[in-house]
């Protein structure tokens, strides 16, 4: 559990900013569409939480992070089971600068993406590629001969009471030669701390 002196922008950095619950109804997800075997929007909804952890100390280094939980669900299917959801941390390096979003997808896909950032900032941007040693990607058998994601992109801006995102998963497709940018956008506003 985090004291309550810990809980400054010098340990967290900008994940400070995203501590409680927040939600975005103009969600956008491109990516390959298996039932209409095309690629096409999705429009979704989202729901994401933020608790503040630590100090996690690993021997000099002393991590600050968000344990997070997040569910999208089709705009037209609001009242089903979520299409999507993720489970994991965000985590803060403030010796070093190091922002990190460490997170699994249900499917069979592990991520930490990370990118170096000021404790004030309010924008900020992560990646991971697969094969890298400290920001990668791993993924099942299934995934890496059908649809392997080889590179992940994060950009972030922070605002008052809501923060933007976009991301960009590319995936190397056994259906096509072309690389396909799965992309995925949302604003998310705070409706609870």
């Amino acid at each position: 559990m985090t004291a309550p002196e810990d809980l400054t922008v010098a340990n967290f950095g900008p994940l400070l900013a995203l501590v409680g619950t927040w939600e975005g109804h103009g969600g956008v997800d491109f990516s390959y569409h298996n039932e209409e075997e095309e690629t096409g929007d999705t429009n979704y909804f989202e729901r994401v939480s933020f608790s503040t952890f630590g100090p996690v100390d690993n021997g000099n280094q002393h991590l600050y992070g968000l344990d997070y939980r997040m569910a999208a669900w089709r705009s037209t299917e609001l009242d089903q089971d979520p299409f999507h959801t993720e489970v994991g941390y965000w985590l803060y390096d403030p010796a070093e600068k190091q922002i990190m979003r460490c997170f699994m997808v249900p499917r069979g896909t592990v991520v930490i993406a990370g990118g170096t950032c000021e404790p004030e900032a309010t924008s900020f941007n992560m990646a991971a590629e697969l094969g890298s040693t400290n920001y990668g990607i791993l993924e099942n058998k299934y995934l890496s001969g059908n649809a392997s994601t080889v590179e992940y992109t994060l950009s972030i801006t922070i605002g008052d009471d809501e923060w933007t995102y976009e991301s960009d998963s590319v995936l190397k497709m056994a259906i096509q030669d072309d690389l396909l940018h799965h992309t995925d956008r949302n604003t998310l506003k705070k409706v609870a701390d």
